[in-house]
């Protein structure tokens, strides 16, 4: 807490501290030049050009503090006029998207140009750009999903030979709302179970249910019901009774997991929720979310907060279950990373305690395949972004089947989802 602490203090020092690297480099080598060869020597070309670069670092210096001073109390002037008024950011992960902050172009000093981007929540690009109102509009690329009620951004005021800058931290209390990207998933197959409850039996057979299990005759059986071929042989009455029937179950309760690979899995269960594959009485719930949700616009607040900014959730689905399904044993379906995550543990204990079913959702972005390089491409050929990208999201195919051999036998059934190729597989990653 005291490292953090401190690392926050240091962090704040340098922000405050008006030269860049590159200034303070001038500056130092300037110095020496002057100290050593302007009056040292008494060389009138260093004296000259080294009197020229302090002047100027300066000039810059002055123009980004003043304007940088003059700018924080306009953006703060314009922010406060707005409190209330400001529509919540709605944007989806990998897309440009406009958040509706907008200032106009201030006229700042020569040499001086005004940058900003946002620091929480984090994982967001931010770009700007001057409309043809002459305004300066705000766009952002999410890389992560979140949900959070204020945006902060730090502003920069630098010269064009990045010599000082002003820097400044602008608090503006919006909500901000990002939704996982789907990328080309294809449709999901139809999340609901089969329970043993009366109802429709087995497709194939009548609906009241064929006559498959034979038990000895108990008083109160009726007589339609009595094997008389079988007393005939054997003097001993049986009868056939109507197999147990199956219904679709009405109530699908679903569940997020969080973890450090977790935006697949958030991007299947949005999906799941946006195209009804959960059916049409559902609850649905996330770490992070402490009442189920029963309505769309909840259940994607939940999908985009289960992904904790700068802390950790607790495991909740025993609780979820608890508050959803009570003892009626509902079909549960769980939608969680290809990872071995700390909630695996958890989540045995929850199937081994549950009365219900349980079916597994297992997303990712890709299978990495562990393949050796050879060093001299390694030093020769450079990674693209994309593949680099792939290796720090995509699942190991080694440790999905290990998290499938422990799981796979626990719960109903198991799907697999890849985010990247948008195909589903079976619990041995066939096809489906």
């Amino acid at each position: 807490m005291r490292q953090s602490l401190l690392v926050k203090t240091i962090k704040s020092g340098i922000g405050l501290f008006p030269l860049t690297l590159q200034g303070l480099i001038t500056l130092i080598v300037t110095a020496l030049c002057l100290s050593m060869f302007g009056y040292g020597s008494m060389d009138l070309v260093v004296f000259a050009l080294a009197i020229c670069a302090l002047a100027i670092l300066v000039f810059c210096l002055f123009c980004s503090v003043i304007s940088g001073v003059f700018v924080q109390r306009k953006i703060q002037k314009i922010i406060s006029a707005s409190s209330g008024s400001d529509k919540a950011i709605k944007v989806e992960v990998g897309f440009p998207n406009e958040t509706g902050f907008s200032i106009p172009t201030l006229n700042l000093l020569p040499l001086v140009q005004l940058s900003w981007i946002i620091v929480y929540p984090d994982f967001i690009e931010t770009r700007t750009r001057v409309d043809s109102n002459n305004r300066f509009l705000e766009e952002i690329i999410p890389e992560k999903r979140c949900l959070t009620e204020s945006v902060n951004r730090k502003f920069t005021v630098a010269d064009v030979l990045g010599f000082c800058r002003y820097s400044w931290l602008q608090n503006q209390d919006v909500s901000c709302m990002a939704l996982p990207q789907i990328n080309t998933v294809k449709t999901l197959p139809l999340l609901k179970s089969l329970t043993a409850e009366d109802g429709i039996p087995n497709p194939s057979g009548d609906p009241e249910g064929d006559r498959m299990e034979i038990r000895p005759y108990a008083p109160g059986d009726s007589v339609r019901n009595i094997m008389w071929k079988v007393y005939a042989r054997n003097r001993q009455l049986n009868v056939r009774l109507a197999e147990k029937s199956v219904f679709h179950s009405k109530r699908t309760v679903a569940y997020l997991l969080s973890s450090d690979k977790d935006e697949a899995a958030a991007a299947i269960a949005r999906m799941a929720l946006e195209t009804g594959v959960l059916g049409e009485d559902w609850a649905f719930a996330a770490d992070g979310t402490e009442e189920p949700c029963e309505e769309l616009n909840s259940a994607l607040k939940a999908v985009a907060r289960s992904r904790a900014i700068n802390r950790t959730f607790s495991y909740g689905l025993d609780k979820f279950l608890a508050k959803a399904a009570g003892q009626s044993g509902a079909h549960c379906i769980v939608f969680a990373a290809a990872e071995l995550a700390p909630w695996l543990p958890q989540l045995k204990n929850t199937i081994g305690r549950y009365s219900g079913q349980f079916t597994l959702v297992i997303a990712t972005d890709g299978f990495n395949e562990e393949t050796s390089q050879v060093i001299w491409r390694k030093l020769l050929f450079k990674e693209s972004a994309d593949s680099l990208k792939a290796t720090k999201y995509g699942s190991s195919r080694q440790e999905l089947l290990k998290l499938l051999t422990e799981l796979g036998q626990l719960v109903e059934s198991t799907l697999v989802v890849d985010r990247k190729t948008g195909f589903s597989f079976d619990k041995r990653l066939r096809k489906v």
